[in-house]
């Protein structure tokens, strides 16, 4: 089966490829004779109940510095593609809420992965809270108070940005750190919005685990080694990528949350799991696919495709 796929993400030019989740898909697409064009979320344009875009067709090679060459520019409905990707990373802002009001308009005819209603509706942060018993002991809040007890309680706690990224802005204070009063200040005039304060786990230091569900299913993990002195073990803060397989904990947290994923149509997840617990749930540019095959795990693009195909042969 050939299907017309569109990917909505950041400049597709400027990737780091050797790293990229979505030109991992891409490849895996075009490998199974899937046409591709690209358009970011500047070019999206609604009138009345049609959703426009203008898109270019694309070509990608696993190439450092030669991985897209592009077609010419043409204005379409986005309901003549079969799928779209959507894929623009964070931050998750009112840009980023009004693309999935406009991409809801021709999903499902035309899948959208992840569900652009259930992105909106389940911010990383946000959706995990639902399973607390997974959880960390965790507080959503920007007040003061709430958070100076929360920090009595637990002595050692994390805060962190409620709609942050890749490991921004994310701090520890000890139950003596004297920088809280400030850290509160610069937190309170930098984000609007509540932040997370979380009970700091002290096994980050063995790593904080992405794994990667495919419709509800566990398909592939990767241990993410904060690098020596931080707190932080994302990949692109310096954290060293590890091979790894799932704990019965971790197979208990997949279990848990994989038939809330498929009821929402989150098709393509990444959760972080440190230790016992579950920290967030990631469904708007989940990475670290490329990172699980170049450790000898799964080739977790080669099955979300399998889905995609399985998903549009049944609504034909």
């Amino acid at each position: 089966m050939s299907l017309n796929v569109a990917v909505q993400m950041d400049p597709i030019e400027r990737i780091n490829i050797r790293g990229d989740t979505t030109f991992a898909l891409l490849l895996e697409a075009q490998k199974r004779g899937h046409r591709l064009s690209y358009y970011g979320p500047p070019q999206l344009a609604q009138r009345g109940q049609e959703v426009f875009a203008t898109v270019q067709p694309i070509e990608v090679r696993d190439t450092v510095g030669d991985h897209v060459t592009f077609g010419e520019a043409r204005r379409v409905a986005l309901t003549e593609f079969d799928v779209i990707l959507l894929r623009q990373d964070p931050p998750f802002d009112m840009a980023y809420i009004t693309s999935t009001h406009m991409l809801e308009r021709v999903h499902p005819k035309t899948l959208v992965v992840n569900d652009p209603a259930s992105v909106r509706n389940a911010p990383e942060k946000i959706f995990v809270m639902e399973f607390p018993d997974l959880m960390p002991p965790t507080l959503v809040t920007r007040d003061l108070a709430e958070i100076k007890a929360f920090r009595a309680e637990y002595q050692d706690i994390v805060m962190k940005p409620l709609y942050g990224k890749g490991g921004e802005a994310v701090f520890r204070l000890t139950a003596d750190d004297l920088n809280f009063g400030s850290l509160y200040d610069l937190f309170s005039v930098t984000f609007r919005e509540p932040w997370v304060v979380q009970k700091f786990l002290p096994a980050v230091r063995q790593g904080d685990k992405r794994i990667i569900l495919v419709d509800g299913e566990f398909a592939g993990a990767v241990n993410r080694v904060p690098a020596e002195g931080d707190l932080r073990s994302n990949l692109i803060r310096g954290g060293a990528a590890a091979a790894t397989d799932l704990t019965p904990r971790e197979r208990e947290i997949c279990a848990t949350i994989g038939p809330k994923l498929r009821e929402r149509g989150l098709i393509f997840v990444g959760i972080d799991v440190i230790g016992d617990f579950l920290t967030e749930i990631n469904v708007t540019s989940p990475t670290g696919v490329r990172a699980i095959k170049n450790l000898g795990g799964p080739d977790v693009a080669a099955m979300t495709w399998d889905v995609i195909e399985a998903k549009r042969r049944a609504a034909s």
